[in-house]
């Protein structure tokens, strides 16, 4: 029993090592950082209470990734999803002044937008990078078609709550929205069936097909959750800006790659969870913050977030040869 429970808090403790230990040392000397270069205008309510607005935009969007990566996949095309969503939200509301059935159908377009991607990953069997990368290019061109090229404006105030409003007079709803999203993406993935397919499909899709997991209806169901987690974020960022367009968020997808990365998402599958994901969310929102104080260029940023990226993936493949090379000599 004893050497049940060593074993269990080894487990533990490793884990905390490896995902949340780092970015913990990262949201410190990022703090330390801001409190050297820019503490006033940095640790400010107002600098905050910004924060806050901005995370729910693009950390919806990093939820989505995060779970078509665990499914062994990718979803590169979650900002055309939104933003189609966000145009079929913002026509909706500006001529029926429902809100309501304004995300009722962004949601509805988010969920066949996935399914979509998920029918050709999963039953024509064709890699999820080519058909999300291929679902981008048409959902952005459907948005393109219907606004021709023009930003739809004009949103009811009653719509604009959303990405505006909040709750107790210092809660973005916005952020509430990310709140429960987190948490809902955790319980499914933690304490269902379907949670469990997900896991052993990424981690061996072919096994877990002789075991007798449906990976069509998996794949179609994940790539489902990561289309109705994109509308949601097109219904924030169009009631945020108060109009919509096909081409917002366009630095968003690399955003939400480096975010799953570095929460702790597997890119080959199998591995990652939520908390890492929200963590990753809320350090990569500091930094971005800071860049704006510092009035760093849009387009350094850029490849500043592509360089993070690289620097984490080849990190992750050189700790993990590490640990094959370890348990290969105790064995």
């Amino acid at each position: 029993m004893k050497k049940k429970s060593k074993e269990i808090y080894k487990r533990f403790i490793g884990n905390i090592e490896k995902n949340i230990l780092p970015l913990l040392v990262l949201i410190v000397l990022i703090l330390i950082w801001a409190a050297i270069f820019k503490p006033d205008n940095f640790y400010t309510a107002g600098n905050f209470v910004a924060m806050a607005y901005q995370i729910p935009e693009f950390g919806i969007l990093a939820l989505g990734m995060a779970i078509c990566m665990i499914s062994g996949g990718i979803d590169l095309s979650m900002v055309g999803i939104a933003n189609l969503c966000a145009i079929a939200a913002a026509l909706t509301v500006t001529k029926t002044g429902s809100a309501a059935m304004a995300i009722i159908l962004a949601v509805i377009v988010g969920a066949l937008s996935g399914c979509f991607n998920g029918l050709m990953v999963g039953f024509f069997g064709i890699p999820p990078m080519l058909v999300t990368l291929g679902g981008l290019q048409i959902f952005t061109g459907l948005a393109m078609a219907v606004t021709k090229g023009a930003a739809i404006t004009g949103i009811p105030e009653t719509f604009l709550v959303i990405g505006n409003g909040l709750i107790l007079k210092s809660v973005p709803i916005s952020l509430v929205v990310l709140l429960v999203s987190a948490v809902v993406l955790h319980v499914i993935l933690k304490f269902t069936v379907y949670g469990q397919q997900v896991y052993m499909m990424g981690t061996n899709s072919t096994a877990s097909r002789y075991t007798g997991i449906n990976n069509v209806m998996v794949n179609i169901r994940t790539y489902m959750i990561s289309g109705v987690l994109a509308s949601l974020a097109g219904i924030i960022m169009c009631s945020r800006y108060g109009s919509a367009n096909s081409d917002y968020g366009s630095s968003y997808t690399l955003l939400t790659l480096l975010i799953a990365v570095l929460g702790g998402i597997d890119p080959n599958g199998g591995k990652g969870k939520v908390f890492g994901v929200m963590l990753s969310i809320v350090i990569l929102q500091f930094v971005s913050s800071m860049f704006n104080i510092l009035r760093f260029n849009s387009f350094l940023k850029t490849c500043i977030w592509g360089l993070i990226l690289i620097v984490v993936m080849i990190s992750n493949y050189w700790l993990q040869n590490r640990h094959r090379v370890r348990r290969s000599k105790k064995e």
